[in-house]
């Protein structure tokens, strides 16, 4: 996969770039990450690239020269242009798979009050990564890179991580996990993962997920596709050795 981010501050993708996840798969050829300098496509001797705007109010807006110079220079037929603005659509799981899926990422990154309107008509589509407003798109385009990366086949050291961990293929929650030692601070490892009964693990793992999602997120159950009743109704008792709310969720997603 090809990225191009453009961008008037390169420099803020240094340390996320080039540590763990994506610095691996860059390392391994999985995905070639280029920052574009919108600076170098300003107008003029001092490389301008916002103005006022008409009609008056605070601000400074992104001129739409300068942008779609820059944009079309990374273009190509197989790319999809995407700008990243409060006013887009919610970034989600199902669209980092989507775009994990195409071979040319551009993602554009808006300062200020925004970018001019007739820049859009250069734009495939506009995300958000939630309700609220940053100061500009580069962190956003980090968050879409991450996400987006670490699908990529190759890119973690197992395969299934992807599919199970939190918002994965079936759009729940992750179930809790545990690891050494058995009992810290008075709470214990669920009887059942000690059991070696990896068809009873999957089960209870399955049922927590989907108690979680309930619990903590039940608007990702009512966007899931109706799933026919069964086994996953049937939760194992509390008393299994679950600790309720105390135990440790190292969820990364």
């Amino acid at each position: 996969m090809d990225i191009d981010i453009i961008t008037l501050f390169p420099g803020m993708f240094a340390g996320p770039f080039d540590e763990s996840i994506i610095a691996r798969a860059r390392q391994r050829g999985l995905v070639v990450i280029r920052l574009v300098n919108l600076r170098e496509f300003g107008l003029g001797r001092h490389k301008v690239v916002d103005d006022t705007p008409f009609g008056g109010g605070p601000g400074m807006v992104m001129r739409p020269e300068p942008l779609a110079a820059a944009i079309e220079s990374v273009r190509r037929p197989d790319s999809r242009v995407i700008l990243m603005t409060p006013q887009g659509q919610l970034f989600r799981q199902p669209v980092a798979r989507r775009l994990a899926q195409l071979p040319h990422l551009v993602l554009v990154c808006g300062r200020y009050e925004g970018v001019d309107e007739r820049v859009l008509t250069l734009v495939d589509e506009e995300l958000s990564i939630g309700d609220y407003v940053l100061t500009g798109g580069e962190l956003p385009a980090m968050v879409v890179v991450d996400a987006v990366v670490r699908l990529l086949p190759g890119a973690l050291g197992a395969e299934e991580s992807a599919e199970q961990e939190s918002h994965g293929e079936e759009g729940l929650l992750d179930w809790p996990h545990y690891t050494r030692p058995r009992e810290f601070r008075g709470l214990t490892v669920p009887e059942i993962l000690l059991s070696g009964d990896h068809a009873r693990i999957a089960a209870w793992r399955r049922a927590q997920a989907l108690e979680r999602t309930r619990t903590r997120r039940p608007d990702l159950l009512e966007r899931r596709p109706q799933q026919p009743a069964g086994p996953e109704r049937a939760a194992p008792p509390a008393s299994d050795g679950q600790p309720g709310s105390s135990s440790p969720d190292s969820d990364g997603g």
